[in-house]
């Protein structure tokens, strides 16, 4: 299954022409993001224009995958296809280090061991048979665990 053909799946994407290469990047294991030229702020989820300003002028951006844990909330039960069979997971929302607040999944890390603010890194899961790839977050390596702010 293609990125194109995801659609077929109801807990997939389904990218199009412009969303296309934000999917492509996540299978090579690169995170994008889109960044206006008019404002210089950074968004996420992508689109054709800038949530901030308005602008159409916006480019894709690689994102460093640095991101910092700003709320979760563990997932013991979900009746929705596929995902009843991967519970408990924790459903989370992170603030990437070039600003944009993002919904995703927190993987590898024990329930007890989430903490506002605990630095994360972006990780990249197969789905659909491993023809579809999803970016997730996990606790970033031991020497950047700090606590607060992203660091710049």
């Amino acid at each position: 299954m293609t990125p194109a053909s995801a659609a077929a799946r109801f807990d997939l994407p389904d990218p199009d022409a412009f969303t296309r290469p934000y999917w492509e990047a996540a299978a090579e294991g690169r995170l994008l993001l889109r960044r206006c030229r008019a404002c210089g702020r950074a968004h996420h989820y992508p689109r054709e224009f800038c949530p901030h300003c308005w602008s159409e002028d916006t480019d894709w951006e690689r994102a460093s995958g640095r991101a910092t844990l700003y709320t979760w909330s563990v997932v013991h039960r979900n009746d929705l296809p596929p995902f009843g069979t991967r519970t408990p997971y924790v459903a989370a929302v992170v603030d990437l280090e070039e600003g944009p607040r993002i919904m995703t999944e927190v993987v590898d890390c024990e329930e007890g061991a989430l903490r506002i603010g605990m630095r994360l890194e972006v990780a990249f899961r197969a789905v659909a048979g491993d023809d579809f790839v999803v970016p997730v977050f996990r606790p970033a390596a031991a020497g950047d665990q700090g606590h607060g702010q992203p660091r710049n």
